[in-house]
Protein backbone atom coordinates (compact mmCIF):
# COMPACT_ATOMS: atom_id res chain seq x y z
CA UNK A 1 0.00 0.00 0.00
CA UNK A 2 1.46 3.31 -1.02
CA UNK A 3 -0.62 5.43 1.35
CA UNK A 4 -3.17 4.79 4.06
CA UNK A 5 -5.63 7.10 2.30
CA UNK A 6 -5.61 4.95 -0.85
CA UNK A 7 -8.85 3.16 0.02
CA UNK A 8 -10.63 6.46 0.70
CA UNK A 9 -9.49 7.93 -2.62
CA UNK A 10 -10.54 4.80 -4.51
CA UNK A 11 -13.83 4.59 -2.63
CA UNK A 12 -14.80 8.14 -3.56
CA UNK A 13 -13.79 7.49 -7.16
CA UNK A 14 -15.89 4.32 -7.30
CA UNK A 15 -18.84 6.19 -5.78
CA UNK A 16 -18.53 8.82 -8.52
CA UNK A 17 -18.50 6.04 -11.13
CA UNK A 18 -21.53 4.38 -9.55
CA UNK A 19 -23.37 7.71 -9.74
CA UNK A 20 -22.32 7.98 -13.39
CA UNK A 21 -23.81 4.56 -14.14
CA UNK A 22 -27.01 5.61 -12.35
CA UNK A 23 -27.27 8.68 -14.58
CA UNK A 24 -26.36 6.64 -17.68
CA UNK A 25 -29.17 4.12 -17.11
CA UNK A 26 -31.84 6.37 -15.57
CA UNK A 27 -33.47 7.20 -18.90
CA UNK A 28 -33.92 3.49 -19.59
CA UNK A 29 -36.53 3.14 -16.82
CA UNK A 30 -38.40 6.26 -17.96
CA UNK A 31 -39.42 5.08 -21.42
CA UNK A 32 -43.20 5.28 -20.89
CA UNK A 33 -43.02 8.69 -19.22
CA UNK A 34 -40.62 9.95 -21.92
CA UNK A 35 -43.01 8.89 -24.68
CA UNK A 36 -45.78 10.96 -23.09
CA UNK A 37 -43.58 13.93 -22.16
CA UNK A 38 -41.95 14.36 -25.58
CA UNK A 39 -44.85 13.00 -27.69
CA UNK A 40 -42.27 10.84 -29.48
CA UNK A 41 -42.30 7.47 -31.17
CA UNK A 42 -40.13 4.58 -30.03
CA UNK A 43 -37.71 5.12 -32.92
CA UNK A 44 -37.28 8.77 -31.97
CA UNK A 45 -36.71 7.87 -28.32
CA UNK A 46 -34.01 5.39 -29.35
CA UNK A 47 -32.04 8.40 -30.60
CA UNK A 48 -31.62 9.51 -26.97
CA UNK A 49 -29.57 6.39 -26.18
CA UNK A 50 -27.70 6.31 -29.49
CA UNK A 51 -26.58 9.93 -29.17
CA UNK A 52 -25.58 9.38 -25.55
CA UNK A 53 -23.40 6.39 -26.50
CA UNK A 54 -21.93 8.22 -29.50
CA UNK A 55 -20.86 11.09 -27.26
CA UNK A 56 -19.43 8.65 -24.73
CA UNK A 57 -17.45 6.67 -27.30
CA UNK A 58 -16.28 9.74 -29.21
CA UNK A 59 -14.82 11.34 -26.08
CA UNK A 60 -12.78 8.36 -24.88
CA UNK A 61 -9.48 9.30 -26.52
CA UNK A 62 -9.72 13.07 -25.78
CA UNK A 63 -10.60 12.26 -22.16
CA UNK A 64 -7.64 9.90 -21.90
CA UNK A 65 -5.31 12.66 -23.06
CA UNK A 66 -6.91 15.14 -20.65
CA UNK A 67 -6.55 12.83 -17.65
CA UNK A 68 -2.85 12.41 -18.47
CA UNK A 69 -2.50 16.19 -18.61
CA UNK A 70 -4.65 17.34 -15.68
CA UNK A 71 -5.09 14.26 -13.51
CA UNK A 72 -8.19 12.26 -12.55
CA UNK A 73 -9.44 14.49 -9.72
CA UNK A 74 -10.35 17.39 -11.99
CA UNK A 75 -11.96 15.17 -14.60
CA UNK A 76 -14.04 13.18 -12.11
CA UNK A 77 -15.34 16.44 -10.64
CA UNK A 78 -15.98 17.88 -14.11
CA UNK A 79 -17.81 14.70 -15.12
CA UNK A 80 -20.10 15.00 -12.11
CA UNK A 81 -20.78 18.65 -12.99
CA UNK A 82 -21.68 17.75 -16.59
CA UNK A 83 -24.02 14.97 -15.50
CA UNK A 84 -25.66 17.30 -13.00
CA UNK A 85 -26.26 19.79 -15.81
CA UNK A 86 -27.53 17.04 -18.09
CA UNK A 87 -30.04 15.65 -15.60
CA UNK A 88 -31.23 19.18 -14.77
CA UNK A 89 -31.66 19.90 -18.48
CA UNK A 90 -33.66 16.69 -18.90
CA UNK A 91 -35.81 17.57 -15.87
CA UNK A 92 -36.97 20.84 -17.44
CA UNK A 93 -36.93 19.80 -21.12
CA UNK A 94 -40.26 19.47 -22.91
CA UNK A 95 -38.99 18.85 -26.45
CA UNK A 96 -37.04 16.07 -28.11
CA UNK A 97 -34.20 18.47 -28.91
CA UNK A 98 -33.97 19.60 -25.29
CA UNK A 99 -34.07 16.02 -24.04
CA UNK A 100 -31.31 14.88 -26.40
CA UNK A 101 -29.20 17.84 -25.29
CA UNK A 102 -29.57 16.67 -21.70
CA UNK A 103 -28.58 13.10 -22.52
CA UNK A 104 -25.60 14.35 -24.50
CA UNK A 105 -24.33 16.16 -21.39
CA UNK A 106 -24.85 12.99 -19.36
CA UNK A 107 -22.89 11.01 -21.95
CA UNK A 108 -20.05 13.55 -21.82
CA UNK A 109 -19.89 13.49 -18.02
CA UNK A 110 -20.05 9.70 -18.00
CA UNK A 111 -17.15 9.59 -20.46
CA UNK A 112 -14.97 11.62 -18.08
CA UNK A 113 -15.49 9.32 -15.11
CA UNK A 114 -14.53 5.70 -15.70
CA UNK A 115 -11.12 6.29 -17.30
CA UNK A 116 -10.26 8.78 -14.56
CA UNK A 117 -11.13 6.35 -11.76
CA UNK A 118 -8.99 3.63 -13.36
CA UNK A 119 -6.17 6.17 -13.63
CA UNK A 120 -6.11 6.46 -9.83
CA UNK A 121 -5.30 2.79 -9.26
CA UNK A 122 -1.64 2.54 -10.36
CA UNK A 123 -0.87 5.79 -8.53
CA UNK A 124 -2.26 4.60 -5.20
CA UNK A 125 -1.89 0.81 -5.18
CA UNK A 126 0.93 -1.67 -5.86
CA UNK A 127 0.84 -3.33 -9.29
CA UNK A 128 -0.35 -6.80 -8.12
CA UNK A 129 -3.52 -5.26 -6.66
CA UNK A 130 -4.46 -3.26 -9.75
CA UNK A 131 -6.13 -6.06 -11.81
CA UNK A 132 -8.44 -7.14 -9.00
CA UNK A 133 -9.29 -3.53 -8.08
CA UNK A 134 -10.04 -2.81 -11.74
CA UNK A 135 -12.59 -5.62 -11.63
CA UNK A 136 -14.09 -4.34 -8.38
CA UNK A 137 -14.32 -0.83 -9.83
CA UNK A 138 -16.46 -2.15 -12.66
CA UNK A 139 -18.54 -4.37 -10.38
CA UNK A 140 -19.34 -1.75 -7.75
CA UNK A 141 -19.96 0.87 -10.41
CA UNK A 142 -22.56 -1.32 -12.09
CA UNK A 143 -24.61 -1.25 -8.89
CA UNK A 144 -25.69 2.12 -10.24
CA UNK A 145 -28.05 0.15 -12.49
CA UNK A 146 -29.86 -1.01 -9.36
CA UNK A 147 -30.06 2.58 -8.13
CA UNK A 148 -31.75 3.64 -11.36
CA UNK A 149 -34.03 0.58 -11.49
CA UNK A 150 -35.32 0.80 -7.91
CA UNK A 151 -35.06 4.14 -6.02
CA UNK A 152 -34.97 6.36 -9.13
CA UNK A 153 -37.88 4.46 -10.67
CA UNK A 154 -39.81 4.75 -7.39
CA UNK A 155 -39.33 8.53 -7.27
CA UNK A 156 -40.29 8.77 -10.94
CA UNK A 157 -43.55 6.85 -10.46
CA UNK A 158 -44.42 8.50 -7.13
CA UNK A 159 -43.37 12.13 -7.58
CA UNK A 160 -43.07 12.66 -11.30
CA UNK A 161 -40.52 13.42 -14.01
CA UNK A 162 -39.14 16.71 -12.69
CA UNK A 163 -38.52 15.49 -9.15
CA UNK A 164 -36.88 12.27 -10.31
CA UNK A 165 -34.37 13.90 -12.65
CA UNK A 166 -33.68 16.76 -10.26
CA UNK A 167 -32.90 14.11 -7.63
CA UNK A 168 -30.46 12.57 -10.12
CA UNK A 169 -28.85 15.97 -10.57
CA UNK A 170 -28.51 16.33 -6.79
CA UNK A 171 -26.75 12.95 -6.60
CA UNK A 172 -24.12 14.23 -9.02
CA UNK A 173 -23.65 17.32 -6.85
CA UNK A 174 -22.75 15.00 -3.97
CA UNK A 175 -20.25 13.15 -6.19
CA UNK A 176 -18.75 16.48 -7.27
CA UNK A 177 -18.27 17.70 -3.68
CA UNK A 178 -16.73 14.42 -2.50
CA UNK A 179 -14.39 14.21 -5.48
CA UNK A 180 -13.16 17.78 -5.08
CA UNK A 181 -12.70 17.40 -1.32
CA UNK A 182 -11.21 13.92 -0.97
CA UNK A 183 -9.61 12.71 -4.21
CA UNK A 184 -5.92 13.34 -4.78
CA UNK A 185 -4.16 12.31 -7.97
CA UNK A 186 -1.08 10.96 -6.16
CA UNK A 187 -0.04 10.15 -2.59
CA UNK A 188 1.08 13.40 -1.03
CA UNK A 189 -1.09 15.37 -3.44
CA UNK A 190 1.52 16.15 -6.10
CA UNK A 191 2.67 14.32 -9.18
CA UNK A 192 6.08 12.61 -9.00
CA UNK A 193 8.75 14.69 -10.68
CA UNK A 194 9.54 12.10 -13.36
CA UNK A 195 5.90 11.76 -14.34
CA UNK A 196 5.39 15.52 -14.37
CA UNK A 197 8.36 16.02 -16.64
CA UNK A 198 7.15 13.39 -19.05
CA UNK A 199 3.51 14.47 -19.07
CA UNK A 200 3.98 17.08 -21.79
CA UNK A 201 5.29 14.41 -24.15
CA UNK A 202 2.27 12.15 -23.81
CA UNK A 203 1.19 11.33 -27.33
CA UNK A 204 -1.84 9.68 -28.86
CA UNK A 205 0.36 8.42 -31.68
CA UNK A 206 2.81 6.87 -29.22
CA UNK A 207 0.01 5.09 -27.36
CA UNK A 208 -1.45 3.77 -30.63
CA UNK A 209 1.92 2.59 -31.92
CA UNK A 210 2.29 0.42 -28.85
CA UNK A 211 0.88 -2.98 -29.93
CA UNK A 212 -0.09 -3.73 -26.33
CA UNK A 213 -2.56 -0.83 -26.52
CA UNK A 214 -4.07 -2.23 -29.69
CA UNK A 215 -4.27 -5.66 -28.06
CA UNK A 216 -6.28 -4.04 -25.26
CA UNK A 217 -8.51 -2.27 -27.80
CA UNK A 218 -9.34 -5.49 -29.67
CA UNK A 219 -9.88 -7.30 -26.37
CA UNK A 220 -12.47 -4.75 -25.30
CA UNK A 221 -13.95 -4.66 -28.81
CA UNK A 222 -14.42 -8.42 -28.98
CA UNK A 223 -15.87 -9.50 -25.65
CA UNK A 224 -17.55 -6.38 -24.26
CA UNK A 225 -20.08 -5.71 -27.02
CA UNK A 226 -22.22 -8.92 -26.97
CA UNK A 227 -23.33 -8.35 -23.38
CA UNK A 228 -23.84 -4.61 -23.93
CA UNK A 229 -25.99 -5.19 -27.01
CA UNK A 230 -28.01 -7.81 -25.15
CA UNK A 231 -28.63 -5.75 -22.00
CA UNK A 232 -29.06 -2.27 -23.45
CA UNK A 233 -31.18 -3.00 -26.53
CA UNK A 234 -31.96 -6.39 -28.02
CA UNK A 235 -31.91 -8.89 -25.17
CA UNK A 236 -35.35 -8.22 -23.68
CA UNK A 237 -37.31 -8.14 -26.98
CA UNK A 238 -35.41 -11.21 -28.16
CA UNK A 239 -36.31 -13.18 -25.03
CA UNK A 240 -39.94 -12.08 -24.78
CA UNK A 241 -40.98 -11.77 -28.44
CA UNK A 242 -38.52 -14.15 -30.10
CA UNK A 243 -37.97 -16.94 -27.57
CA UNK A 244 -41.47 -16.41 -26.07
CA UNK A 245 -40.41 -16.46 -22.43
CA UNK A 246 -42.54 -14.57 -19.92
CA UNK A 247 -41.56 -11.01 -18.93
CA UNK A 248 -40.87 -12.30 -15.40
CA UNK A 249 -38.49 -14.96 -16.72
CA UNK A 250 -36.79 -12.41 -18.97
CA UNK A 251 -36.27 -10.12 -15.96
CA UNK A 252 -34.87 -13.05 -13.99
CA UNK A 253 -32.39 -13.79 -16.79
CA UNK A 254 -31.34 -10.14 -16.84
CA UNK A 255 -30.78 -10.35 -13.07
CA UNK A 256 -28.70 -13.48 -13.63
CA UNK A 257 -26.53 -11.44 -16.00
CA UNK A 258 -25.65 -8.97 -13.24
CA UNK A 259 -25.10 -11.73 -10.66
CA UNK A 260 -22.70 -13.70 -12.88
CA UNK A 261 -20.72 -10.57 -13.72
CA UNK A 262 -20.33 -9.79 -10.01
CA UNK A 263 -19.30 -13.34 -9.13
CA UNK A 264 -16.74 -13.89 -11.87
CA UNK A 265 -15.17 -10.42 -11.82
CA UNK A 266 -12.97 -10.89 -8.72
CA UNK A 267 -11.93 -14.36 -9.89
CA UNK A 268 -10.84 -13.01 -13.28
CA UNK A 269 -8.94 -10.18 -11.62
CA UNK A 270 -7.09 -12.63 -9.37
CA UNK A 271 -6.35 -14.94 -12.32
CA UNK A 272 -4.92 -12.07 -14.37
CA UNK A 273 -2.72 -11.03 -11.46
CA UNK A 274 -1.32 -14.57 -11.17
CA UNK A 275 -1.01 -15.31 -14.91
CA UNK A 276 -0.27 -12.00 -16.66
CA UNK A 277 1.40 -13.75 -19.60
CA UNK A 278 -1.78 -15.70 -20.43
CA UNK A 279 -4.29 -12.86 -20.50
CA UNK A 280 -4.96 -13.02 -24.23
CA UNK A 281 -5.59 -16.76 -24.01
CA UNK A 282 -8.31 -16.14 -21.44
CA UNK A 283 -9.81 -13.46 -23.68
CA UNK A 284 -9.95 -15.84 -26.64
CA UNK A 285 -11.52 -18.58 -24.50
CA UNK A 286 -14.25 -16.17 -23.38
CA UNK A 287 -14.90 -15.12 -26.99
CA UNK A 288 -15.17 -18.74 -28.11
CA UNK A 289 -17.49 -19.50 -25.19
CA UNK A 290 -19.83 -16.63 -26.07
CA UNK A 291 -19.89 -17.61 -29.75
CA UNK A 292 -20.56 -21.26 -28.87
CA UNK A 293 -23.43 -20.29 -26.55
CA UNK A 294 -25.06 -18.12 -29.23
CA UNK A 295 -24.58 -20.85 -31.83
CA UNK A 296 -26.22 -23.46 -29.58
CA UNK A 297 -29.25 -21.20 -29.01
CA UNK A 298 -29.57 -20.32 -32.69
CA UNK A 299 -29.37 -23.93 -33.87
CA UNK A 300 -31.90 -25.20 -31.33
CA UNK A 301 -35.07 -26.31 -33.14
CA UNK A 302 -37.77 -23.86 -32.11
CA UNK A 303 -37.62 -21.70 -28.97
CA UNK A 304 -34.65 -22.58 -26.78
CA UNK A 305 -35.29 -23.99 -23.27
CA UNK A 306 -34.80 -21.64 -20.36
CA UNK A 307 -31.74 -23.54 -19.11
CA UNK A 308 -29.97 -22.96 -22.43
CA UNK A 309 -30.92 -19.28 -22.40
CA UNK A 310 -29.48 -19.09 -18.89
CA UNK A 311 -26.20 -20.56 -20.18
CA UNK A 312 -26.17 -17.93 -22.93
CA UNK A 313 -26.81 -15.12 -20.47
CA UNK A 314 -24.10 -16.43 -18.14
CA UNK A 315 -21.52 -16.53 -20.96
CA UNK A 316 -22.44 -13.03 -22.13
CA UNK A 317 -22.11 -11.79 -18.54
CA UNK A 318 -18.52 -13.06 -18.34
CA UNK A 319 -17.64 -10.77 -21.24
CA UNK A 320 -18.09 -7.64 -19.10
CA UNK A 321 -15.41 -8.38 -16.48
CA UNK A 322 -13.40 -10.22 -19.15
CA UNK A 323 -13.18 -7.05 -21.22
CA UNK A 324 -11.47 -5.36 -18.25
CA UNK A 325 -8.37 -7.36 -19.21
CA UNK A 326 -8.02 -4.85 -22.04
CA UNK A 327 -7.31 -2.11 -19.51
CA UNK A 328 -4.65 -4.28 -17.93
CA UNK A 329 -2.92 -4.50 -21.31
CA UNK A 330 -2.97 -0.70 -21.51
CA UNK A 331 -1.51 -0.43 -18.01
CA UNK A 332 1.34 -2.89 -18.45
CA UNK A 333 2.46 -1.82 -21.93
CA UNK A 334 2.41 1.98 -21.47
CA UNK A 335 4.30 4.36 -19.19
CA UNK A 336 2.27 6.15 -16.55
CA UNK A 337 2.38 9.51 -18.35
CA UNK A 338 0.22 8.23 -21.22
CA UNK A 339 -1.81 5.61 -19.36
CA UNK A 340 -5.01 7.66 -19.57
CA UNK A 341 -4.65 8.04 -23.33
CA UNK A 342 -4.07 4.31 -23.78
CA UNK A 343 -7.05 3.49 -21.52
CA UNK A 344 -9.25 5.80 -23.60
CA UNK A 345 -8.24 3.98 -26.78
CA UNK A 346 -9.10 0.63 -25.18
CA UNK A 347 -12.43 1.80 -23.76
CA UNK A 348 -13.55 3.07 -27.15
CA UNK A 349 -13.34 -0.43 -28.65
CA UNK A 350 -16.28 -2.11 -26.96
CA UNK A 351 -18.65 0.82 -27.43
CA UNK A 352 -17.83 1.17 -31.11
CA UNK A 353 -18.51 -2.54 -31.58
CA UNK A 354 -21.76 -2.17 -29.61
CA UNK A 355 -23.02 0.71 -31.73
CA UNK A 356 -22.15 -1.12 -34.96
CA UNK A 357 -23.88 -4.29 -33.80
CA UNK A 358 -26.98 -2.54 -32.46
CA UNK A 359 -27.47 -0.71 -35.74
CA UNK A 360 -26.83 -3.71 -37.98
CA UNK A 361 -29.15 -6.00 -36.01
CA UNK A 362 -31.96 -3.46 -36.29
CA UNK A 363 -31.24 -2.93 -39.97
CA UNK A 364 -31.38 -6.67 -40.73
CA UNK A 365 -34.64 -7.01 -38.80
CA UNK A 366 -36.18 -4.15 -40.80
CA UNK A 367 -34.98 -5.59 -44.12
CA UNK A 368 -36.34 -9.04 -43.32
CA UNK A 369 -39.66 -7.59 -42.20
CA UNK A 370 -40.10 -5.30 -45.21
CA UNK A 371 -39.16 -8.17 -47.53
CA UNK A 372 -41.91 -10.39 -46.11
CA UNK A 373 -39.62 -12.95 -44.47
CA UNK A 374 -40.95 -12.17 -40.99
CA UNK A 375 -44.62 -12.56 -42.01
CA UNK A 376 -45.48 -9.22 -40.49
CA UNK A 377 -43.80 -10.00 -37.15
CA UNK A 378 -40.76 -7.74 -36.78
CA UNK A 379 -39.45 -9.83 -33.87
CA UNK A 380 -40.04 -13.25 -35.40
CA UNK A 381 -37.63 -15.82 -33.94
CA UNK A 382 -36.19 -16.84 -37.32
CA UNK A 383 -35.61 -13.19 -38.23
CA UNK A 384 -34.03 -12.52 -34.85
CA UNK A 385 -31.62 -15.41 -35.30
CA UNK A 386 -30.49 -14.13 -38.71
CA UNK A 387 -30.11 -10.58 -37.41
CA UNK A 388 -28.24 -11.60 -34.27
CA UNK A 389 -25.81 -13.63 -36.38
CA UNK A 390 -24.31 -10.25 -37.33
CA UNK A 391 -22.46 -10.53 -34.02
CA UNK A 392 -20.35 -13.40 -35.37
CA UNK A 393 -18.96 -11.09 -38.05
CA UNK A 394 -18.11 -8.36 -35.53
CA UNK A 395 -16.62 -10.89 -33.13
CA UNK A 396 -14.58 -12.49 -35.94
CA UNK A 397 -13.13 -9.08 -36.78
CA UNK A 398 -12.20 -8.60 -33.14
CA UNK A 399 -10.58 -12.03 -32.82
CA UNK A 400 -8.50 -11.35 -35.93
CA UNK A 401 -7.37 -8.09 -34.35
CA UNK A 402 -6.44 -9.86 -31.10
CA UNK A 403 -4.40 -12.52 -32.88
CA UNK A 404 -2.55 -9.99 -35.03
CA UNK A 405 -1.78 -7.65 -32.12
CA UNK A 406 -0.74 -10.54 -29.89
CA UNK A 407 1.66 -11.81 -32.54
CA UNK A 408 3.33 -8.37 -32.73
CA UNK A 409 3.50 -8.09 -28.94
CA UNK A 410 5.10 -11.49 -28.57
CA UNK A 411 7.58 -10.77 -31.36
CA UNK A 412 8.69 -7.62 -29.54
CA UNK A 413 8.95 -9.51 -26.26
CA UNK A 414 11.10 -12.15 -27.96
CA UNK A 415 13.32 -9.40 -29.37
CA UNK A 416 13.85 -8.17 -25.81
CA UNK A 417 14.87 -11.65 -24.69
CA UNK A 418 11.59 -12.58 -23.00
CA UNK A 419 10.45 -15.96 -24.31
CA UNK A 420 6.87 -17.03 -23.73
CA UNK A 421 6.74 -20.84 -23.48
CA UNK A 422 3.99 -22.71 -25.36
CA UNK A 423 0.76 -23.14 -23.44
CA UNK A 424 1.17 -26.91 -23.13
CA UNK A 425 4.61 -26.39 -21.59
CA UNK A 426 3.25 -23.80 -19.17
CA UNK A 427 0.41 -26.12 -18.16
CA UNK A 428 2.86 -28.97 -17.60
CA UNK A 429 4.98 -26.74 -15.36
CA UNK A 430 1.90 -25.70 -13.40
CA UNK A 431 0.87 -29.33 -12.85
CA UNK A 432 4.39 -30.17 -11.71
CA UNK A 433 4.42 -27.22 -9.33
CA UNK A 434 1.16 -28.37 -7.76
CA UNK A 435 2.44 -31.93 -7.39
CA UNK A 436 5.59 -30.62 -5.69
CA UNK A 437 3.48 -28.52 -3.32
CA UNK A 438 1.33 -31.51 -2.39
CA UNK A 439 4.40 -33.66 -1.78
CA UNK A 440 5.95 -30.91 0.34
CA UNK A 441 2.81 -30.61 2.44
CA UNK A 442 2.66 -34.38 2.78
CA UNK A 443 6.28 -34.58 3.92
CA UNK A 444 5.76 -31.78 6.41
CA UNK A 445 2.72 -33.56 7.80
CA UNK A 446 4.66 -36.82 8.21
CA UNK A 447 7.52 -35.04 9.96
CA UNK A 448 5.11 -33.38 12.35
CA UNK A 449 3.39 -36.68 13.10
CA UNK A 450 6.77 -38.35 13.73
CA UNK A 451 7.79 -35.65 16.21
CA UNK A 452 4.51 -36.02 18.05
Amino acid sequence: MKHRGAWLVWGVGVFAYMVAVTQRTSFGVAGVEATERFSATASVLSVFTVVQLLVYAGLQIPVGMLVDRFGPRLLIAAGAALMCAGQFQLAVADSVTGGIAGRSLVGAGDALTFISVLRLLPAWFPAPKVPILTQWTGIIGQLGQIASAIPFAFVLRSYGWNTAFLSGAALSVLALVLAAALIRNYPGGSRPAAAAAAAGGASLAAAWRQPGTRLGLWTHFTIQFPGTVFVLMWGYPYLVSGEEVSPATASLLMTLFVAIAILCGPWLGTWVGRHPMRRSTMVLLIAVGMAAAWLAVMLWPGPAPVWLLAVLVAMLAVGGPGSMIGFDFARTFNPSNRLGTATGIVNMGGFVASLISMYLIGLVLDVLNSGGYSNGDLYDLSSFRIALAVQFVVMGLGIAGILRSRRIVRARMAGEGLRLPPLREALARERQRRRDERQTRGSTGQDTAGRE
